[in-house]
């Protein structure tokens, strides 16, 4: 499946284009990658190989390439950037205030904090293309740019009492933020690429989009939300209902265009990073714990996600 396959132009009245069925393919990907991983003979082991090759080398082709070929300027999507910062630290900042809850497991608290405020870049990617095509996947590379680093330091943060981990070196190599930073660095400086590079990045970044949404089905996990239900219910509602409801009023206030409205609001209600298991488990945190946290989001994103693009203003 090629990347074009994601495409849905945007024409006329964008409230035309936002219907239920809009992430119906994306979404069965993520099913087939489930089904993959737990009734064939493509289980765990291969799919860990694969969330390698789509996290470090995938999608940053499709990140850098989408950003060299669009005519976005960074300029052009300011307030957007504005907008995404100001999400996520909305989020990190009622998360942190859950610790004066009384009876708060702090473990539980520390572990599944990322899940409120943290996203599933891969499909944030497949989002933006069908909702804006290139440019909306140049408006998301700006704000995974900006965002990844914030949401790994509030992650690392909450989870720093059970582990030592250097949270500055990990995004100072993070390979989406250094593919994103390289491609505005060519397009800001004019540097002439040949054809045949950026046609070979391209089509290396071609098949991120499918591969992503199969590795975020492999990895979703049932069960470990017993633990702390009512915690688990609140990090959920902060990231599904309160972020999406604040990213429509930002977009109004920031006097965002329409396609860019849309892009911030998929980008506030985007289920949450599977990554955030691998990371609670480094530092110390409670893997199932997280596992059903990540598991849970993912399947409401399904709805909640064209809700919200249904119901905003346009």
């Amino acid at each position: 499946m090629l990347i074009a396959d994601f495409h849905i132009p945007l024409k006329g009245n964008l409230s035309n284009m936002i219907d239920p069925l809009l992430l119906l393919p994306d979404f069965l990907l993520i099913v087939c990658g489930f089904v993959l991983c737990r009734y064939t003979t493509f289980q765990r082991p291969v799919w860990e190989v694969v969330e390698r090759l789509v996290y470090h080398l995938l999608f940053p082709a499709l990140l850098f390439a989408s950003i060299v070929k669009s005519p976005l300027r960074p300029g052009d999507a300011a307030h957007l950037a504005l907008g995404g910062v100001l999400v996520v630290g909305t989020g990190i900042g009622l998360v942190y205030t859950l610790h004066w809850w009384p009876g708060v497991n702090t473990r539980m608290l520390a572990s599944g904090a990322q899940i409120a405020f943290r996203f599933n870049s891969y499909i944030a990617l497949a989002l933006a293309q069908r909702l804006a095509g290139a440019s909306g996947v140049a408006w998301i590379a700006i704000l995974i740019a900006l965002c990844v680093p914030l949401c790994n330091a509030g992650a690392v943060w909450f989870l720093a009492r059970h582990g030592g981990q250097d949270s500055w070196k990990e995004m100072i190599r993070n390979p989406l933020i250094l593919s994103t930073l390289s491609g505005l660095f060519i397009q800001i400086s004019g540097i002439p690429l040949p054809e045949w590079l950026t046609g070979t990045v391209g089509r290396i970044g071609q098949a991120a989009l499918p591969m992503g949404l199969l590795a975020v089905g492999a990895g979703l996990r049932l069960g470990g939300l017993a633990t702390a239900p009512y915690l688990a219910t609140t990090l959920l509602a902060i990231r599904h209902a309160v972020l999406p409801a604040l990213a429509i009023g930002l977009g109004i206030v920031l006097g965002l265009p329409s396609q860019q409205k849309m892009i911030l609001l998929a980008f506030a209600s985007l289920p949450t990073a599977s990554s955030a298991y691998v990371l609670a488990v480094r530092l110390g945190g409670h893997g199932p714990f997280v596992a059903g946290l990540i598991t849970v989001s993912t399947l409401l994103g399904m709805a909640t996600v064209p809700f919200w693009l249904s119901v905003a203003p346009h």
